[in-house]
């Protein structure tokens, strides 16, 4: 069964720190950054959570051609298939202890672009969830022609558009569900807008409260078991998910939302979103368990030569396992120009796992990469001889752990910079 999930994506960022005192000039508190944990968010979550349930599936979606964009692509762990976008939003929530203490919105702008090919990837699907996070692009109309020919489950957002007349299943919470029907009973709003939206089946979920299923004759309510989770952040879209694979296997409605009810609560109990960031490489996790050194480096390895390989060695020697931290495609052209990389990513990939002294390779989209490194965590952060430890802006994000940054020797003559000027 191939699944299409189609809408917005998002970048969401939590900042962890601790609290310990209050601003000298307002009652506000002071967040001591202890790490950074990037994520997909919106559609581009729905879809890693399908694709970590062992489900084939596509995202379709836009992103920017900047560094959050870049950032966006490198996290996202499935197949995708990108229009463009102005820009993508951002959501940053400051937490403490589990805690959200305020959330920071950016970006969002510009119509989403969609593609012949992405409309041609829809078209394809054998089941498709329309993730919509109100950033415009399943407002599209030729998208939405092509939504109306496929069986898709709809997962609503306030800001966005009605679903596509028949819809297999449509998912408001009770809050959507009262802004679009002007009413708070979730029956009636259910059988307001099983016929306003022209739908097959509208299910309203309520959190603990469990949903209400509507398809036409007597609302179903199907309870929820009881969690407490203080951070629902992503149970909707777990929610969606699993209702839409399993009409996809051809369940019954009344099975489907059991199913779904019963997969966010269990998504709330593992740990909700926090239990979903970007698993760490499995060589990180062993090293770890065993009480040994985790050690890390970053670069753009375009044309690997003896200096790469020699530094990659040192660095190695300095502890348990090495993950290489690379540019992206996308980054290695805003620092080195038109042109580079020379090697495309998953070349340059390749070609690095295949050294001895490299355990893994995790790829960042940013200028630096101090946030993959809050991710990462490792004891030892090294870099070639050419850099000065203290100028480096990762010394102080490897600080925050306790790590330390190390220089290794420069092995002068062996640049890639130099070797391309050799052969031009």
């Amino acid at each position: 069964m191939k699944l299409v999930v189609v809408g917005d994506s998002l970048l969401d960022v939590d900042i962890e720190g601790t609290v310990s005192r209050l601003c000298p000039d307002a009652p506000a508190p002071v967040l001591d950054v202890t790490a950074e944990h990037p994520r997909p968010g919106g559609a581009a979550l729905a879809a890693t959570m399908a694709a970590r349930d062992g489900v084939d599936v596509l995202l379709v979606s836009a992103v920017s051609e900047d560094a959050t964009g870049e950032r966006l692509r490198s996290l996202v762990e499935v197949p995708a298939m990108f229009g463009r976008v102005d820009s993508v939003p951002v959501k940053t929530r400051l937490r403490c202890d589990g805690t959200s203490l305020a959330r920071v919105d950016r970006g969002g702008s510009g119509r989403p672009q969609v593609t012949d090919d992405m409309l041609d990837a829809v078209l394809s699907a054998d089941f498709v969830l329309a993730s919509d996070y109100g950033r415009g692009l399943l407002s599209d109309e030729r998208l939405r022609s092509v939504l109306a020919r496929v069986p898709v489950v709809w997962d609503p957002h306030p800001r966005g558009p009605a679903p596509v007349p028949g819809a297999r299943l449509v998912t408001p919470n009770l809050a959507e569900a009262t802004k679009f029907s002007d009413t708070s009973d979730p029956d009636e709003a259910a059988r307001v807008l099983l016929d306003r939206w022209q739908a097959r089946a509208v299910v309203v979920t309520m959190g603990g409260d469990g949903a209400v299923l509507h398809c036409g004759g007597t609302p179903v309510a199907v309870p929820a078991p009881e969690v407490l989770a203080a951070d629902p952040c992503g149970a909707g879209d777990r929610f969606a998910v699993s209702a839409a694979v399993e009409l996809a296997g051809g369940a019954a409605y009344d099975e489907a939302i059991a199913e779904a009810v019963a997969a966010a609560a269990e998504f709330l109990e593992n740990g909700g979103i926090s239990g979903l960031r970007a698993p760490l490489p499995s060589t990180v996790d062993a090293v770890r368990k065993r009480g040994g050194t985790v050690v890390a480096t970053g670069g753009c390895f375009d044309v690997l030569h003896p200096g790469h390989v020699r530094m990659l060695a040192a660095a190695r020697a300095l502890g348990d396992c090495l993950v290489v931290c690379l540019n992206s495609d996308q980054s290695v052209r805003r620092l080195k120009g038109e042109g580079r990389p020379v090697n495309h990513q998953d070349e340059r990939i390749e070609v690095l796992r295949a050294l001895e002294s490299v355990d893994d390779v995790v790829v960042f989209g940013e200028e630096t990469p101090s946030a993959v490194l809050g991710r990462l965590r490792p004891d030892v952060w090294v870099k070639g001889g050419d850099y000065t430890a203290e100028l480096l802006p990762e010394t102080e994000v490897v600080r925050r752990w306790g790590g330390r940054t190390v220089v290794v020797p420069y092995h002068r003559g062996h640049s890639t910079t130099e070797i391309l000027s050799r052969r031009a």
